[in-house]
């Protein structure tokens, strides 16, 4: 109850950032989530660690310092272990280890499968963007019809030609969505044949061309590199490849804990 101008102090809990497989005792130090940067540190139930800190049991903003802090946690962890990220703003409602132990002997065969299923792997991500000019310049080169429209043009005035200008201006489009997915099939024919999986996310801008993510077997990074640096050098003329990596598996695995009442 609150009285007066007295505010109620949220409740204790256990902030989980993510699952590995480990037996020991670990500590990252005060790196927590919040302003309070609490002490992260994991709870162990046979062989298998949450990654967790104190914290307010309360709703985090999905802000920009509250995202990185929390990729960063699992960043740091995935220097040495394979690791589950849990969806963010979970938290348990215990101010002791009590809930997350529960939470990991109810979730343990769920847990230690996919741990099994991503032992060794990491996801790389891929953003290509077409450079806008390079592009159209490439494309009216290609088209003979919108070559030659736009030549019968440029020493008309526009408010003569607004229609062939529009007409134009759909070729150019309709030309410009056909050789995007041509070039965006190129790329993940090289790629996906190197992947366990992947990923294609939803492109912004007309002028992204792909926006995926890899996941890929460790031992096979350095010639997923060599791919990815050998069509940049092939298409780089055409188009931008943003390469990221390491990420934790934020596109195949994302575990939504049920928190309440555990």
């Amino acid at each position: 109850m609150i009285m007066g101008n007295e505010v109620e102090t949220p409740k204790e809990g256990k902030y989980i950032y993510g699952i590995i497989r480990h037996a020991d005792a670990i500590d990252y130090g005060p790196i927590g989530i919040g302003k309070r940067a609490d002490r992260v540190y994991g709870i162990t139930y046979k062989g298998i660690t949450a990654i967790v800190s104190n914290s307010p049991v309360m709703i985090y903003e999905a802000r920009r310092v509250n995202m990185i802090t929390h990729e960063n946690v699992l960043e740091e962890v995935m220097k040495n272990f394979t690791v589950l990220p849990v969806r963010f703003s979970t938290i348990s409602e215990h101010n002791d280890d009590v809930g997350v132990l529960k939470i990991l002997e109810n979730e343990y065969k769920k847990f230690d499968d996919l741990l099994g299923k991503m032992e060794g792997k990491k996801e790389l991500g891929l953003k290509v963007l077409a450079q806008e000019a390079a592009m159209y310049e490439s494309i009216i080169e290609k088209n003979d019809d919108i070559r030659t429209l736009r030549g019968k043009l440029i020493n008309l005035p526009p408010d003569k030609t607004h229609y062939q200008r529009m007409k134009i201006g759909e070729m150019v489009a309709a030309a410009l969505k056909k050789e995007t997915e041509n070039l965006k099939n190129i790329i993940l024919d090289v790629l996906n044949p190197l992947a366990e999986d992947v990923k294609i996310n939803d492109n912004y801008g007309e002028m992204m061309i792909l926006n995926a993510a890899f996941l890929i077997n460790s031992n096979i990074e350095t010639e997923f590199d060599k791919a990815v640096n050998d069509l940049d050098g092939k298409l780089g003329s055409l188009m931008t490849f943003k390469y990221v990596g390491t990420l934790p598996p934020y596109n195949f695995v994302n575990i939504v804990i049920n928190t309440k009442g555990v």
